[in-house]
């Protein structure tokens, strides 16, 4: 009996054979971030597998009175909004018919759906009890009418809706043309799905410390945590767009076509321009919240100044790099903007999630090594995936001819 086989080049290979060659490593392998990565790697899953062994306080210092520690307000809080991103570029292509965008959506998307995949795999690792992680899902012990359990729903239907947007690429990598027509008439049913959840769970992740007023610091609290978190996914996203596609145009450039590099400019300056709004919107807000709450006094003290920093720093300083980059037409301010802005999404979310939680207790919460280690391990990682899917699927280059008209 012969094996299947999938129509992917000329002459048709058996599957196992085609899978064998496709795990294959390719170029070089002494690059400065294998170098780097590769040891980080090994000693992140050593300590991994520690950690099931030994329980959670073998290698982390979170307790009962501060639970949330790095893997919590880093890898999950903080990497979900920089997944922000697929949603609004998947509403923008697929909904308002924006297609200057096109060439990036899949990449995009591809990237939201290993961040949520990896940082549902960092909230394992974080729990005391790793197999209660179906409790959110089922509603056990605390009922269907909590937030967690809205978000455990939407984080869970958000991945399968990101997978489906995506599997026509998968598709064309297998050569599958009857099952690419098929997952090419759902895109646009997953993709408006999609968008409709990840919107409910970024404010939703938000909602979960609207329990916790008495615990955060006056300056980060508010009623409008849930909008707030909503609308800085929106350019924590792009701007991690802007920073992906910087380092995917280099490292990848035999991939793209010459059409789309030169399309790349007029995205970027697009998406900064977006950017540019959405930061003014958030800091409207943000004055909108402090004034009405009569904040003025928490100021002068050192965690005033360390708001003031945030603020001016990491919010007010990007958005006019922002609106400097599509006034000057520079793709520079905006890749500087970006960056800026990235690590004041960290800023925010790791001071609402950490440096503003339990402010005032006696004992203050510092990642251990390991969980340092361990959060890498997990960056690595899905960097390594990524890499891996690049170079062998259309993300970045273009789809064969069968499934352009499967679009159309």
């Amino acid at each position: 009996m012969t094996s299947p086989t999938f129509p992917l080049k000329k002459e048709k290979k058996p599957v196992w054979r085609f899978l064998v060659d496709e795990l294959k490593p390719r170029g070089k392998w002494l690059t400065p971030f294998n170098i780097i990565s590769i040891p980080v790697i090994l000693v992140g899953l050593a300590i991994i597998v520690y950690r099931f062994i030994n329980g959670i306080g073998a290698v982390s210092n979170v307790t009962q009175e501060i639970p949330w520690g790095l893997w919590k307000g880093f890898n999950v809080i903080t990497g979900v909004a920089f997944a922000g991103g697929a949603y609004v570029l998947t509403f923008v292509v697929y909904v308002m018919r924006v297609q200057k965008f096109h060439s990036i959506v899949r990449v995009t998307v591809l990237n939201g759906f290993l961040a949520y995949v990896f940082y549902a795999g960092a909230l394992v690792l974080d729990l005391g009890k790793p197999w209660n992680i179906f409790n959110p899902i089922i509603g056990n012990n605390f009922g269907a009418n909590s937030v967690l359990f809205l978000v455990a729903w939407h984080f869970l239907l958000y991945i399968v809706a990101q997978l489906i947007e995506f599997s026509p690429a998968i598709a064309e990598w297998l050569g599958a043309r009857r099952i690419h027509k098929i997952l090419s008439g759902l895109t646009l049913g997953a993709v408006i799905f999609g968008i409709t959840l990840s919107t409910l769970h970024q404010s939703g992740l938000g909602a979960l410390f609207l329990m916790a007023k008495e615990k955060i610091h006056p300056l980060w609290y508010s009623e409008f945590i849930p909008l707030l978190f909503l609308v800085s996914s929106v350019f924590a996203g792009l701007s991690m767009v802007i920073f992906e596609g910087s380092i995917s145009g280099r490292v990848f450039s035999d991939q793209i076509t010459e059409k789309d590099k030169k399309n790349r400019r007029e995205i970027v300056l697009s998406l900064s321009r977006i950017c540019g709004f959405s930061m003014f919107i958030y800091l409207f807000l943000q004055v909108l919240v402090f004034v009405h709450g009569h904040r003025w006094a928490y100021l002068n003290s050192p965690m005033g100044y360390w708001f003031l920093l945030e603020m001016l720093g990491f919010v007010v300083l990007p958005m006019l790099f922002f609106i400097q980059s599509f006034r000057a037409s520079s793709i520079t301010w905006a890749r500087v903007a970006a960056v800026i802005t990235m690590v004041g999404i960290v800023l925010n979310r790791l001071n609402v999630s950490i440096v503003a939680f339990r402010w005032d207790s006696a004992a203050h919460y510092v990642p251990s090594w390991m969980e340092i280690v361990v959060s890498f391990t997990i960056i690595f990682i899905e960097i390594w995936i990524f890499r891996w899917i690049i170079t062998r699927m259309p993300v970045l280059r273009e789809s064969p001819s069968w499934a352009k008209s499967n679009h159309n």
